[in-house]
């Protein structure tokens, strides 16, 4: 009688990596293609379109970044080209005076004024205008361009209008009679702030509708007719399909509501004639320049620079930590 030999595997002789580990089948995958597609992966032209920007990125944000670290680090200050100057270093005195000058904690608290009215004012008016923008029907156009056009227009333009309208003898507060704040508006230390905030909102609220309305258009109509068909309300789809919708938007608007946050300037330097009153509308960038810029103390301004953007960096963190869809 005789008997049947079977191979495994179907009969197919065996491969040296078909018992391997997967780690090891892939790295013995990745020693077997060819050097440039290791280093540069499947698209090595992606790099070469790329690269402009990269190169952007390097020479503007990350070169002035690691300069900043290093001058943190000394007595800079800025000399004329060729000169050999002495620049003594001093370890992290430049961050202590930063954790201890008054002016640069004030700064720190000014700017959290203005987040704390600026970003939740931002998220809730951008997605409810940009809710009601994609609803409409007429005059979509002109309402969508309206509320854009601020956003684009010359920052010095609008400020003229906005302290002609808020001085202390301007059109809103002849309106408001004897309901008018004294001091006035922008020269009132506890006004200051908030009016800045919510003029940063008004203009910048263009760009973060014009978002919202983008993510909406990915939002299944579907949704809205189930919801309607349950017998939901306006109000009701709204919380229930449009804010879970555009939930990855919401997080890019808070991140970069916080970031224009962060890097306030032009606001406190034109509105109150650089920080006024009494710092009580100084920002961290603002007093970077008037320290490094205006005083000569360059390696001082850089630390209050590297702690602003651990700052940034850790709300960013919690941000999407807590806000983001862990589940993307």
């Amino acid at each position: 009688m005789s008997t049947i030999r079977t191979t495994s595997g179907g009969g197919g002789a065996s491969t040296p990596a078909a018992g391997r580990p997967p780690k090891e089948r892939r790295r013995a995958n990745q020693a077997s293609k060819p050097l440039i597609q290791r280093i540069f992966g499947r698209n090595p032209m992606g790099w070469l379109f790329s690269a402009p920007y990269l190169i952007f990125v390097l020479v503007i944000f990350a070169y002035p970044l690691l300069f900043a670290i290093y001058m943190s680090f000394f007595d800079y200050f800025f000399a004329a080209p060729g000169a050999v100057v002495d620049r003594p270093f001093v370890g992290l005195d430049n961050y202590l005076n930063a954790f201890t000058d008054p002016a640069v904690l004030q700064s720190f608290g000014n700017v959290g004024i203005f987040l704390i009215i600026n970003v939740p004012l931002t998220v809730v008016l951008s997605i409810v205008l940009a809710s009601g923008l994609n609803s409409i029907k007429r005059f979509r156009t002109f309402l969508r361009v309206s509320y854009y056009v601020p956003y684009v227009t010359a920052s010095v333009a609008i400020i003229g209008v906005w302290l002609f309208l808020f001085n202390q003898d301007g059109l809103v507060n002849q309106i408001l009679g004897p309901l008018a704040p004294n001091p006035s508006w922008f020269v009132n230390p506890t006004l200051a702030m908030p009016m800045i905030a919510i003029y940063v909102t008004w203009k910048q609220l263009g760009f973060y509708i014009l978002l919202y309305l983008a993510a909406l258009q990915n939002v299944p109509t579907e949704l809205y007719e189930s919801a309607s068909t349950d017998g939901a309300g306006r109000v009701r789809q709204f919380f229930s399909v449009t804010v879970p919708g555009v939930r990855p938007a919401t997080v890019l608007v808070l991140l970069l509501s916080t970031i224009v946050g962060a890097n306030l300037f032009t606001e406190p330097y034109l509105l109150t004639g650089g920080g006024g009153p009494n710092g009580a509308s100084t920002s961290p960038v603002l007093l970077i320049y008037q320290q490094g810029i205006q005083q000569g103390h360059p390696g001082f301004a850089a630390a209050i620079g590297i702690v602003l953007v651990v700052v940034v960096l850790i709300i960013a963190y919690l941000q999407n930590r807590f806000a983001g869809d862990r589940d993307s």
